[in-house]
């Protein structure tokens, strides 16, 4: 009787051995999440890494068009919104730089695949006779690497870095990226919506155009 007590008890402890092996296995190989990057066309942000300082040579190389404020009173939700002008590093009013329209603000992130893909045609749209003014936002990702990005790609548009989610959250940005926005001959404020990813500069003007001539 004992002895079978002392089997049972062993195998007890054996199979214990084996369900904590199996489990510290599993946490062993799974992974963590500072080793994901984002997935190929990923529109979630990744975990945040250090912001890289800005070389100056990066901003002449990029060749950015400066924050320059524009005619006319800002739409309420943007009035005070500031970050920090990508073409020089200096503080900049979003609402000022767009005035009372009509503009385009395009929201993007470096980490952002789709962003990647319509910021190319957005400077083809802003470099169009009789487009409105474009001005870019960049959120989420560092200046230093936004500004790699744009000269990578030859936009030069006026970019507004958002280091301290002010913009994102006067804006009333959604948690997919790209979105674009359009502020109205009214100086309203409009999300161009069905969200679309840019491919072409007439794509653009298309959802520019639908967006003005819904608020008339």
């Amino acid at each position: 009787m004992s002895g079978g007590l002392r089997a049972y008890r062993t195998e007890i402890r054996w199979t214990v051995v084996v369900v904590v092996l199996a489990v510290l296995g599993v946490v062993a190989l799974w992974p963590r999440e500072t080793e994901q990057p984002p997935a190929p066309g990923s529109t979630a942000a990744p975990r945040p890494a250090p912001d890289r300082t800005v070389d100056p040579a990066q901003r002449a190389a990029a060749g950015l068009q400066a924050c320059a404020p524009a005619e006319g009173a800002p739409p309420p939700e943007l009035a005070g919104a500031t970050g920090s002008c990508l073409a020089d590093g200096t503080r900049a009013d979003l609402g000022a730089v767009v005035g009372d329209g009509p503009a385009l603000i395009n929201v993007w992130a470096t980490w952002c695949a789709p962003c990647r893909t319509e910021l190319p045609a957005l400077q083809r749209y802003a470099e169009r006779p009789g487009s409105v003014p474009v001005v870019g936002v960049q959120v989420l990702s560092d200046a230093a690497s936004g500004l790699d990005l744009l000269t990578e790609l030859g936009v030069r548009f006026p970019t507004v870095h958002d280091e301290d989610n002010r913009l994102r959250a006067a804006l009333g940005v959604p948690a997919v990226l790209p979105a674009s926005y359009v502020v109205t001959e009214r100086g309203e404020l409009r999300r161009i919506d069905p969200p679309v990813v840019f491919e072409s500069a007439d794509e653009v003007s298309d959802a520019v155009r639908r967006t003005l001539e819904g608020s008339r």
